[in-house]
């Protein structure tokens, strides 16, 4: 075992070396780049001169060859693709990410300053998926075929088909617009007077924040593993030692919980891997609609801006977290079945 996970864990290195490598080569090498982007609000600006370089490039920018090599200096870009990625990757082994192209700042104070809402948002979604959905699945399972498993799974599959963007807007409308209900604000996630509040105030006026773009944040999986849940646990309780220990007298209780339950939960542990990415959880379409400055916005913003320093902290953080969430998934895989042994 332990030399299985020593062998994943270097394995991790050429695994995250190919990621990053080709996100740099695909991200430098397509159309536009931040030269271009600073040119274009330099000439807007009017802070561009009308004399025009001799030489093709400048000339077909519209500004002299000594400012465009200037800027070409000034990001980096009077170096090769394959040196750069070099630079890159040496300055990373310091957690070093460059400066935004667009805030004027490090990266990493750029994007740890929308960590807070993402984390937050990630976070409760992940609690509150798995708290809800795994005895949901197990009472669907225990019920099958029954009226509350139709029921319940017609209400499942209708959610699971609804576009979160539909979802949001119907929920703002409804709940929060003032057409129908006002239960809910509109966006944000806290009051203006958040910071003269009490400490329970303030925990009532986030989770009050909260309530619309959580559904929207969770609706995406919940379907997903409720059924999964209720489809392994149908599995489960059909082997025979199930049906032993029933024959035993024990109570339903028991076998399920005490018997059947961890075997049903090794093809959940997939997803439990999953829970570092509730770091940079992120979602445009609903960070858009409810207001919300998070690591979605982030990336969008970033990739029209064509931040470069920006795109590539966020893919390096999120290949490292993927990658540690899948080795995860492998231990917890071990700790709910015995049984299973990596060579």
């Amino acid at each position: 075992m332990f030399h299985y996970f020593l062998r994943r864990l270097l394995l991790l290195i050429p695994t995250f070396i190919g990621i990053t490598l080709v996100s740099f080569f695909i991200i430098n090498l397509a159309p536009g780049s931040p030269v271009e982007q600073r040119i274009q609000q330099l000439r807007f600006g009017g802070e561009l001169g009308a004399t025009h370089g001799s030489a093709t490039g400048g000339a077909q920018m519209g500004v002299s060859q000594e400012v465009l090599d200037a800027l070409n200096k000034q990001y980096g870009f009077d170096k090769p693709v394959y040196v750069r990625y070099w630079i890159w990757l040496k300055n990373i082994s310091h957690l070093d990410f460059g400066d935004s192209f667009s805030y004027e700042e490090p990266v990493i104070d750029v994007i740890t300053s929308k960590f807070p809402i993402s984390l937050q948002f990630g976070i409760a979604s992940l609690l509150l998926t798995y708290m809800v959905c795994i005895p949901l699945g197990i009472a669907k399972a225990t019920r099958a075929g029954g009226v509350f498993d139709k029921i319940s799974g017609l209400l499942l599959y209708i959610s699971y088909s609804v576009p979160p963007l539909v979802l949001g807007i119907f929920l703002i409308v409804f709940f929060a617009g003032g057409s129908y209900f006002s239960w809910f604000p509109i966006g944000g996630i806290s009051s203006d007077n958040y910071d003269s509040l009490s400490f329970w105030a303030k925990v009532s006026d986030r989770a009050h924040h909260f309530v619309l773009p959580l559904i929207c944040y969770m609706i995406g999986g919940f379907t997903e593993i409720t059924m999964l849940m209720r489809n392994s646990m149908l599995d489960v309780i059909k082997q025979d030692y199930v049906r032993t220990a029933r024959a035993k007298g024990l109570s339903e209780f028991l076998v399920i919980y005490k018997h059947a339950l961890r075997n049903a939960l090794v093809p959940i542990a997939v997803g439990l891997g999953g829970f570092l990415r509730v770091f940079l959880a992120g979602s445009l379409i609903v960070e858009t609609i409810f207001n919300l400055d998070g690591i979605g916005l982030l990336s969008y913003k970033s990739i029209l801006s064509r931040d470069y320093n920006v795109i590539m902290g966020l893919i390096f953080l999120s290949s490292v977290f993927l990658m540690l969430g899948r080795l995860f998934s492998d231990f917890v895989y071990v700790l709910i079945d015995p049984r299973i042994d990596f060579k």
